[in-house]
């Protein structure tokens, strides 16, 4: 069960992030000047002006397959050329073609596998992960290899490898507009929600302790209103296995809410939800699954609740809404950027948070 007076205490959560995970979280900001500061070294910029036949972002174990789900939903139908989403690189890849990867894991087969095909066909690789392993060497001297600059335990890689795949579409000019001032307002971004969050808040002015709390002994149902609140979503229920040991459903809102099951499942735990139950007294029966927690993503302009009233006649009266207007105004430029990269960090820290006061500490 989780101990709601920890979340309160600076110096107990301290005492037991005992591998400076909240510290690393909050990093997130760091991450994203390191890294576009080292997609210059590796030449990143001299891909200005090439098209390529086709982009390809490769999705491996970690953050990577949610990155690629977001830089996808940014470029949205307006690309100018395919992007191919892809666990290893196609058969046909080729001189014309651009492959993006990130990894955390240096030695990783397939990817070393992947990045050696790319090369020796000749397409230009943009390769993030740390150098000294399988996957580096794979490409060595022919990939253009951006070297993490920030130590991070496993898991917390977001930000970084979404500034690589940011500077290489934008160097391409792949995305319109680009990103206002190379990433810096994101990099802000990030730093403002990693103050919000920070551990020496409130749980009820800090939104990561706020949503611990909800996710407390429920079963997260992470819904995305846009396609880029959906790969937000994706990432979400990776960072609760990772951080909390927890189990969470992620989809896009019109996919999740036509199954039956979940619709029932929502519903009735609105329904039987007793603010005046006692959990000692009146305990859940042992074999009894978590209730679902329902919170609704977004990152456009609309509301999640209209998006779901357009999509699928109905609202979720008892959802959580997770829609950062008033952190990005609406008709900010950048806003699904911008809101994208504060919900990914926020859903970092609330699993580091509900991780720490569940499991007593993280073994990460």
């Amino acid at each position: 069960m989780l101990d709601d007076t920890l979340l309160a205490d600076p110096g107990e959560l301290a005492s037991r992030d005992s591998t400076g995970v909240l510290r690393a979280a909050a990093t997130a900001g760091a991450q994203v000047r390191s890294a576009v500061h080292a997609c210059g070294e590796a030449g990143v910029d001299r891909l200005a002006g090439h098209r390529p036949r086709a982009l390809v972002l490769l999705s491996r174990p970690g953050v990577s397959g949610a990155v690629c789900d977001l830089v996808t939903a940014l470029l949205g139908d307006r690309c100018p050329v395919p992007v191919v989403q892809s666990d290893r690189v196609p058969g046909w890849i080729g001189p014309l073609d651009v492959v993006v990867a990130h990894t955390a894991d240096p030695t990783d087969p397939v990817l070393a596998e992947s990045v050696e095909l790319a090369s020796r066909r000749g397409a230009e690789v943009v390769l993030s992960a740390p150098d000294g392993g399988p996957v580096s060497q794979a490409g060595a001297g022919r990939v253009r290899l951006v070297e993490p600059r920030i130590p991070l335990p496993e898991g917390l890689g977001f930000a970084q490898a979404l500034a690589v795949a940011l500077v290489v579409v934008s160097e391409l000019e792949l995305i319109s507009p680009v990103p206002q001032a190379g990433l810096e307002h994101l990099a802000d971004a990030l730093d403002a929600e990693a103050e919000r969050c920070q551990p020496g808040h409130e749980p009820f002015v800090n939104p990561a302790k706020s949503l611990a709390l909800r996710f407390a002994e429920r079963t997260p149902l992470l819904w995305g209103a846009d396609l880029a609140a959906a790969a937000i979503a994706r990432h979400g229920a990776t960072a609760l296995a990772a951080h909390a040991g927890v189990v969470a459903q992620a989809s896009d809102l019109g996919q999740a809410g036509t199954l039956a099951g979940l619709r029932v499942a929502v519903d009735l735990s609105e329904r039987e939800s007793d603010i005046f139950a006692d959990p000692f007294d009146d305990p859940e029966p042992s074999a009894a699954a978590p209730p679902p927690r329902l919170v609704l993503l977004g990152t456009g302009e609309e509301d999640p609740q209209q998006v779901s009233r357009r999509l699928l006649g109905r609202e979720w009266p008892n959802a959580d809404l997770a829609h950062p207007v008033d952190e990005i105004p609406r008709g900010s430029r950048d806003a699904v950027l911008l809101r994208a990269g504060l919900l990914a960090l926020r859903a970092d820290i609330a699993a580091v948070y509900l991780g720490l006061a569940t499991r007593g500490g993280l073994g990460v």
